[in-house]
Formats: C-alpha cells, structure tokens, sequence
C-alpha cells in the first residue's frame, strides 16, 4: 500500500493527524508493507518570512466570537494526543523551504522525523520555521547532513518537487489539509480517529469520494 499525506507545518490539525495515523500505523499486522510518502500542502504561500500575528489572532479574525471555543477545541484535542499546541506562540509564516528541507530528508528515509520536529518547533515552541538558522538546527537533529541541509537551503533544491505536490494534489482533489492518498485513490480525512484511520488502513478506501480533510488553512 502506498499511502500518501499531504500536509502543512502550519496546521495544527496535521500534527493531530500525525500522532493518530502513527498510531493507527503501530497497531497494522503488517506495517510494513506501508510505503509513507509526505506529499506537500502549502496553505498559506503568500506568508513571507517574518513572522507576524500569531495563529490564535489570526484565528481570531477568521472566526470571530468564535474563535476562543475552537482554538480550546484544537488545543484539547492535541492534548488528548500528548501535544502542547501553543497557537499564541505560533506565527505562521512562508513554508516552502520547510517543505524543501523534508525532501531532501525523504531521500535519506528521515521525512517522518523530519516533520515530526518540524511540527514541534512551530506549534510548541512557535519557532519561525521560514528561518534558515532554525531549518539547519532542525535538520540536523533529524540527522540529516549540514552540507547537504546547507546546499538545499542556499538554492533550489527540491523546488520542482514541492511545486509538484501541489499540482498532483489538484489533480487529486485535494482541498485541505491533512488528506490521505492511499494507492492513488480519492483523499480521504487523515485527522479521524485512530480506530477508523486503522480500519480504512487495513481495507483501504472504497466506495464513495473521501471525506474532506480537516483544514484547508492553519486552523
């Protein structure tokens, strides 16, 4: 089975998704016969570099009176999954390089890692993810290269791959984030509950067109 997520830093649905596929993944008799493959999203590719308003205030202005009761929503259920998702820290900004960055980890067989600490800088210390120096720092603790980390980040490196991804998930029907492709079949949620992230897992999708995944921006 090749399973496909497509997915954005910025989205704290994704990292939701992310600790519940993993466990769907854990409980599978055979696992290992998963191909993973992080496809890239990018959701906001207007950001620039410099962060600005944090995500709760941008939160804020999407949803109005709204927003307190969804960012606590967000917040407990990435609790509920051991996850500190600090949306007053986190300042969205330009993902393209972080996309890059798990490219090049995916040649070295170290994507999951690499989105893992993506993930965790940006939603639990609100680092700025579009920085150079943090993408260096955290490409090596994925045990990636520093040349090689260097290289991609000073060029462009893996930019056709992540323009791509965006093309192939048009093509796909992907309208948000996080979706899973499994097999080439039309996406499906990847932010539902273990049990059925395990079911569709050990069938595979059938039938009708996916359920729509959980955001089609950073909240």
């Amino acid at each position: 089975m090749k399973l496909e997520i497509y997915a954005d830093v910025l989205c704290p649905w994704c990292y939701i998704g992310k600790r519940r596929l993993t466990a769907a993944l854990a409980s599978l008799a055979d696992r290992d016969s998963v191909e993973l493959a992080w496809r890239s999203y990018e959701l906001a590719p207007e950001e620039g570099r410099v962060p600005g308003p944090t995500a709760a205030e941008a939160m804020a202005g999407w949803w109005g009176e709204q927003a307190p009761a969804r960012i606590t929503l967000i917040r407990s259920l990435g609790a509920a999954e051991g996850l500190e998702l600090n949306l007053h820290l986190a300042r969205p900004v330009n993902t393209f390089d972080a996309h890059r960055l798990c490219k090049l980890a995916a040649d070295h067989d170290r994507a999951d890692q690499m989105m893992e600490l993506l993930l965790h800088a940006y939603h639990t210390e609100g680092l700025n993810v579009a920085d150079p120096q943090v993408l260096r720092r955290l490409g090596g603790a994925a045990g990636l290269d520093a040349d090689d980390v260097h290289a991609v980040l000073a060029g462009d490196d893996h930019a056709d791959q992540v323009r791509a991804d965006r093309l192939r998930a048009a093509e796909l029907g992907v309208t948000g984030v996080p979706s899973l492709v499994i097999d080439g079949r039309p996406p499906v949620s990847g932010v539902q509950p273990v049990a059925d992230l395990r079911r569709l897992l050990e069938r595979g999708p059938t039938g009708s067109p996916g359920v729509p995944a959980g955001s089609d921006r950073a909240g």
